[in-house]
């Protein structure tokens, strides 16, 4: 079993997955454009590299964990990214949310190099990430996928292989698709019932045990009822998300009118100066149309 580990990319995700990785005894080199984040890694066990080259050299397998396509592009192939460290044997780990035809390409442009490339995007946001729940679905070659899972499963609670690669950003795309449309249709449904002169709380507690309950309702009406909107999962990065899924649904010649719908609502709160909100946030959109806020 490979037991050294290269991490690139320690943002609110990246920075508890790889400290999970340091406490299960996985020899960790890492590597972030903030400082602050790498020496918090070093304390807790990591080595520090100076680049993604240095952390490729240092390590059996990297992972990397950034925002978008054009990021896991630099990472990889930029002047001292992981690519020019890599050599025969080795594997790449993007467990980023991108455009899953970026990983595709991604994989082919690594294959000369003989080095395997998995696609594995996670869902459920910071605190998941924290204890090591959050859930890993993965694209790639079986084989590669049952080499690392072990390495998978220390930083989730599930680990799911979906098919070839970009078969897990396309997976990843589909939950963020059916997370932004339950966040909104709970916003809407709760602007009813505060509108109505109903207690937000009392409608949570007598609706969400049945059909409409859902783990996003349980997960985010409490914190918009709190007006907590501390980012678990950022607007911002769900704007990235859906516009990931739009553009691969044109590829497909296949229509999303819910998910523009909501993309649209989500640029709204972005616009207002709340795109650093959590994604709950959505429920701001309805209040400022409506002049309330769904709070107790």
């Amino acid at each position: 079993m490979d037991k050294k580990i290269g991490f690139v990319g320690l943002g609110i995700m990246g920075k508890p997955m790889a400290k999970n990785l340091v406490k299960a005894g996985y020899e960790l080199t890492v590597f972030d454009f903030h400082q602050e984040s790498i020496d918090e890694l070093v304390a807790v066990g990591a080595k520090a590299a100076k680049n993604g080259k240095e952390v490729a050299e240092a390590s059996d397998v990297v992972i990397t964990m950034v925002p978008n396509s054009p990021n896991v592009e630099a990472a990889l192939f930029n002047e001292g990214g992981i690519a020019e460290g890599l050599t025969k044997g080795m594997a790449v780990i993007d467990m980023s949310s991108i455009n899953p035809l970026a990983s595709q390409d991604f994989a082919k442009r690594l294959e000369p190099l003989g080095v395997d490339f998995l696609d594995a995007p996670v869902s459920g946001g910071e605190p998941k990430a924290i204890d090591g729940t959050i859930a890993i679905m993965v694209g790639g070659q079986k084989e590669v996928f049952d080499k690392y899972k072990d390495i998978l499963g220390v930083m989730g609670g599930s680990v799911t292989y979906v098919g070839k690669v970009g078969a897990g950003n396309t997976t990843k795309l589909t939950n963020q698709i059916i997370v932004a449309l339950n966040i909104a249709a709970v916003s809407e449904g709760f602007a009813l019932a505060k509108k109505a002169g109903l207690d937000p709380e009392m409608v949570f507690d007598a609706i969400h045990t049945g059909l409409a309950g859902s783990t996003v309702m349980d997960a985010k009406v409490p914190m918009i009822i709190a007006r907590n909107f501390k980012p678990g999962f950022r607007i911002d990065l769900h704007i990235k998300d859906l516009q990931n899924a739009l553009d691969t649904s044109h590829q497909l010649n296949l229509s999303l009118p819910l998910t523009a719908e909501v993309m649209e609502i989500l640029q709204s709160v972005k616009n207002d100066g709340f795109g650093s909100d959590d994604h709950s946030g959505i429920a701001k959109y309805y209040e400022k149309v409506n002049d309330l806020k769904i709070e107790k």
